[in-house]
């Protein structure tokens, strides 16, 4: 057979013992690595100049079934396209590489029906785990046929406590934003929340009280309002503020989409942009944190990180170093710009 014959179906290890002339036992030790049996050095070269040659590509499916491993991991995301879920997926990408692993990434819309299917397929492929991240820091209900392999959450935890889990540090980002302001030298500071409830609101909140009490400044309720996540309810929410008797010198908003609003509320009322009044986000969405006037000092989400973690930790479960069900927090940092 030509080589031009060849690749123009698909390559056997039958075509590529025929074409260097050695046995097809011999060409399967070659092209799968056996270097535990003996295999004379210019047989090894032949093989390997002739599958060269051919264009020979394994069968991944056939060598999974054969090995029960496919040296793949699936990832299961609501949204592949978010600027987050890339950075999340960018993360676990390189960390898999860097192990000989690589990744099938599936979109589920949000779906719990798609989600099912997706997960399905991905277990057809035989992956050896599953990584299922969310857009947004949540308690999850995963479909019930992820526990045919192991599995860890990323950027969300699972509501019944069945798998480990790495989400971000929000109560340390919430302290890191008020000592940013505090080290300033700011004492009245105004803080925008998202909605009540939800795990990033809480830990914000939590960590933002710790590092006023520790600086002597107890919290006020009068200070804190709910922006509700929207560039209109921030600046809604910062108007209230600078409408107190008492103004704050500074706002802390929750993440840079009530930041964004609340630019627009301080410069409406003549104010300038840390001279008057400091501002610090939270999320570091660079579409928008980079390009305010002035850029906006912000506390980042580390999707990056989780994304890597989350992998080193699906690969702890899948050797069996691992089966605990912890929830593992990745720091958040300053990211200082312009606006304090």
């Amino acid at each position: 057979m030509s080589t031009n014959d060849a690749r123009n179906r698909a390559v056997t290890m039958k075509d590529v013992a025929a074409h260097a002339g050695v046995s097809r036992t011999a060409v399967s030790l070659v092209l799968n690595g056996r270097h535990d049996v003996t295999l004379a050095s210019e047989t090894r070269a032949r093989v390997l100049q002739a599958a060269a040659d051919l264009g020979y590509r394994p069968n991944a499916g056939a060598r999974a079934l054969a090995q029960q491993r496919s040296d793949w991991y699936g990832l299961v995301t609501e949204i592949v396209t978010a600027p987050f879920a890339v950075e999340v997926i960018k993360g676990a990408q390189d960390r898999a590489s860097s192990d000989g692993k690589y990744l099938l990434i599936a979109s589920t819309e949000s779906d719990p029906v798609a989600e099912s299917a997706a997960i399905e397929r991905l277990l057809e492929q035989r992956v050896e785990g599953l990584i299922y991240a969310a857009t947004w820091h949540r308690a999850v209900n995963v479909p019930e046929i992820a526990r045919e392999v192991p599995t860890v959450l990323v950027n969300c935890f699972d509501a019944e406590g069945r798998y480990p889990a790495v989400v971000p540090d929000e109560r340390a980002g919430g302290r890191r934003a008020a000592e940013r302001l505090l080290a300033a030298g700011h004492r009245r500071i105004g803080f925008v929340n998202l909605d009540p409830g939800i795990p990033a609101a809480v830990g914000r909140r939590e960590g933002f009280h710790a590092a006023l009490r520790e600086a002597g400044v107890e919290p006020d309720d009068l200070l804190e309002i709910s922006g509700h996540a929207t560039a209109h309810g921030g600046f809604d929410a910062a108007a209230e503020l600078l409408e107190l008797r008492e103004p704050p010198t500074a706002i802390f908003c929750a993440n840079d989409r009530m930041a964004m609003g609340a630019y627009d509320a301080i410069k409406e009322r003549g104010l300038r942009i840390p001279r008057d009044i400091a501002v610090i986000g939270f999320d570091n969405q660079e579409l928008i944190s980079a390009y305010l006037r002035p850029a906006l000092t912000t506390i980042a989400l580390p999707f990056e990180q989780m994304g890597s973690v989350g992998v080193d930790l699906l690969a702890e479960t899948t050797a069996g170093e691992s089966t605990d069900t912890k929830i593992v927090t990745v720091d958040c940092p300053l990211l200082e710009r312009s606006s304090v």
